[in-house]
């Protein structure tokens, strides 16, 4: 029986680079000096990681993808800029994944359990958090934050700062240019929304309480001829208590380029 190797004869990495225990690595697949890999990850063929970049454990890189390259920010200069990514997580066929830049911050981030189908875009600065599906090619330009639990819909593109909350849900070719809500459906280009996620909160177990209180704590923000103001209000007295509500809330609260209704 013939053993094979962890690194493949044709492939490229550098003495500096650090491969976890049960690492292999595939042909023809280059892997940069001041990269970090963890234990018990696929590093298909075909694949170029750049760092400074640091990989969790039993992480599988497909064909084609390249992780912790240069950012594609005209005002990029050079200066030293890093990429964290967690544990368990795929990155499918073409992924790129970019480092961060100065002025945003210096990192860009990706959580754990998370999964980037073929072709998805992570630009300089975004920050992932984990359980996430980005569906293929969906793309997020520079500085966006994706929550925990979020789905991203195939070939949907998200504008640069804007946030996509936890648990929601992007629809297929959706163009989102501000805050995407946590726990609610948004489709379209321009995105709208189309009240929360029931079936996708059902699948993930979240109880019928929460449900419930979401459903009421949506109608009341954006269904209601209410100001914005009475409508927290009337929120914070009826189903406020519930943890699933306070997260909508706060995340209204702290949008910048405001939500998508």
């Amino acid at each position: 029986m013939t053993t094979v190797p962890p690194i493949h004869p044709t492939a490229i990495v550098a003495p500096e680079a650090r491969l976890g225990t049960g690492t292999v690595v595939g042909a023809y697949s280059v892997i940069g000096p001041r990269v970090v890999v963890g234990e018990e990850c696929q590093v298909g063929p075909h694949v170029v990681i750049e760092g400074p970049t640091t990989i969790g454990d039993r992480c599988r890189v497909f064909p084609f993808a390249c992780i912790g390259t240069d950012p594609q920010d005209l005002k990029y200069r050079g200066e030293e800029t890093r990429l964290e990514i967690g544990d368990d997580n795929v990155f499918r066929e073409g992924v790129t994944v970019h480092r961060g830049t100065a002025g945003g911050g210096g990192v860009t981030r990706v959580g754990s359990h998370n999964l980037l189908m073929a072709q998805t875009h992570v630009a300089h600065d975004c920050q992932v958090g984990s359980h996430v599906i980005f569906a293929n090619a969906a793309t997020l330009a520079g500085h966006v934050t994706v929550e925990d639990g979020a789905t991203v819909g195939a070939f949907s593109g998200v504008h640069q700062f804007c946030r996509v909350g936890r648990h929601a849900y992007v629809g297929g070719y959706s163009v989102i240019t501000q805050d995407a809500l946590p726990y609610v459906l948004t489709v379209g280009n321009r995105a709208k929304g189309f009240g929360i996620n029931v079936i996708g909160l059902e699948r993930k177990q979240f109880t019928a309480e929460a449900i419930a209180a979401l459903k009421q704590a949506y109608r009341i923000l954006f269904r209601s001829r209410l100001t914005l103001a009475a409508a927290f209000a009337q929120v914070e007295a009826e189903c406020g208590a519930q943890p699933e509500v306070r997260v909508l809330l706060e995340f209204i609260q702290r949008s910048e380029r405001g939500v998508i209704r």
